[in-house]
């Protein structure tokens, strides 16, 4: 297939084309409140050609190989159309043409679906009635096996098999008009394993989403917060991660001033990574979907702007190097820069010395869900504790965590030496494609004076 692509593109009248086609096999099923909701199979193949004429950009989508030589000419005729300057590709390194089969540990595909719709059903019950308080339920499994076949004009040539899993749980308790709810779930690149044996995180889930509805309300104020390792790893992604990717930066003349490399953004304890490369991660991948190499990025090192997520052409924009950061959800995206492994490198303190010296403060847990704009950010956690002269006390719920993002990087005054890295259902979403499988991760961090709305 990959000979294929590339003898196509043999023949594009271009500046810099490239075509990616791919095969989807998944299977779903979902649950919500007692009844199923959808078991889903399905089977979609398809592709793109994207050329580069003068600038411009032109593609041409396709069902089918059948026709190649056809997309690849309309791709150029169209970036003909519109380019009117000069098309900036970076020159990174190309790999020999390669090819990466997947090494599943226990393959999805050989379970019967009537086994996944059991199991899914199980953990639904579980949700529903193992405590009393729990309202209506979401139990949900997912699973699709991608291959990726890629060629380019530059020579960069790969085929890549990309499975994945999730499992997703939640609960919704209500306590006569109070409603609050809980989510939780697990992902794998490797085995349909990670799906099975999760009835005590069930269980958990409908515990949490009910206690929730005895527990007073976060007070409102300025807090010192203790973040766990998910609701850090948000906040790292959320927060900074986007505002590193370089699209966004280089059409934005105001964060192209507030980003620029070197500058100081913490204390020199504090580490942010990007890394396509690690292994066991969700957002793990030997190429990006333009054929760059992933690789390790340091966007914050010892407190210093040290870099930002390329693709080739933002990184000819810009002067600076690919860093394999160009990635698309769909056979039909175009790839865009994001994140792929993003996280906060462990420090030293324990969790309990963080904890330890804060009279009066939050410790925050998990996350519901946030928003950025520009420098500004509001992020909501799942759940959390008092702490009260270094010990935590009890259970509050509607913590929502806002500021500056510059402000609150400078005030982390303590970063524990935990890392987690967080591979969960889901994923991250950017200019209509969502979801994009990527992993995030943190050790706890230790935050001053961080605003907390509450009552």
């Amino acid at each position: 297939m990959r000979d294929r692509l590339a003898d196509a593109l043999s023949r594009a009248k271009a500046d810099y084309a490239e075509v990616r086609f791919s095969i989807d096999d998944s299977t779903s099923v979902m649950y919500r409140g007692p009844e199923p909701e959808q078991v889903r199979s399905a089977r979609l193949s398809g592709g793109v050609v994207r050329a580069c004429v003068r600038g411009g950009w032109g593609s041409s989508n396709f069902d089918s190989l059948d026709d190649l030589d056809h997309h690849v000419r309309e791709a150029c005729e169209c970036a003909g159309l519109v380019g009117t300057t000069a098309t900036q590709i970076a020159d990174a390194p190309v790999a020999p043409p390669s090819e990466h089969r997947a090494a599943l540990l226990r393959d999805f595909r050989g379970i019967a679906v009537t086994e996944k719709i059991a199991l899914v059903a199980a953990y639904n019950d579980i949700l529903l009635r193992s405590v009393p308080g729990v309202e209506t339920s979401f139990a949900g499994y997912s699973e699709v096996f991608r291959t990726v076949a890629f060629a380019s004009s530059r020579g960069a040539s790969f085929l890549e098999e990309r499975p994945r899993v999730d499992l997703f749980l939640g609960a919704v308790a209500r306590d006569g008009s109070l409603v609050q709810q809980c989510f939780d779930g697990r992902a794998s690149l490797q085995t349909y394993d990670a799906a099975v044996g999760l009835e005590a995180l069930a269980e958990e889930v409908a515990r949490r989403a009910v206690a929730l509805t005895k527990a007073p309300p976060c007070p409102g104020g300025t807090h010192t917060a203790v973040l766990d390792n998910r609701l850090a790893g948000v906040f790292a992604h959320e927060a900074f991660g986007h505002m590193s990717e370089a699209d966004f930066i280089y059409e934005n003349p105001q964060m192209r001033e507030l980003m620029v490399l070197g500058r100081e953004m913490g204390g020199p304890e504090l580490n942010i990574v990007d890394d396509g490369s690690m292994p066991d991660a969700q957002g793990t991948h030997p190429f990006d979907d333009e054929g760059t190499a992933t690789g390790k990025t340091y966007l914050i090192r010892n407190g210093l702007l040290a870099g930002r997520l390329h693709s080739l052409e933002t990184a000819a924009k810009m002067g600076e190097p690919a860093t394999g950061n160009a990635r698309a959800v769909r056979q039909s995206d175009r790839p865009l820069v994001r994140m792929t492994n993003t996280y906060i490198e462990a420090g030293t303190a324990t969790v309990q010395e963080l904890i330890a010296g804060i009279d009066k403060g939050i410790y925050a847990c998990d996350a519901l869900g946030g928003q950025t704009m520009m420098e500004q950010f509001t992020f909501s956690a799942g759940y959390g504790y008092r702490i009260e002269n270094g010990l935590l006390g009890e259970m509050v719920r509607d913590i929502v965590l806002t500021g500056n993002l510059f402000q609150t990087l400078h005030a982390i005054d303590g970063i524990a030496d935990d890392l987690v890295i967080t591979n969960g259902p889901g994923g991250c979403g950017k200019g209509g494609q969502a979801p994009l499988p990527v992993s995030f991760g943190s050790p706890h961090i230790r935050i001053r004076d961080v605003v907390i709305g509450g009552r």
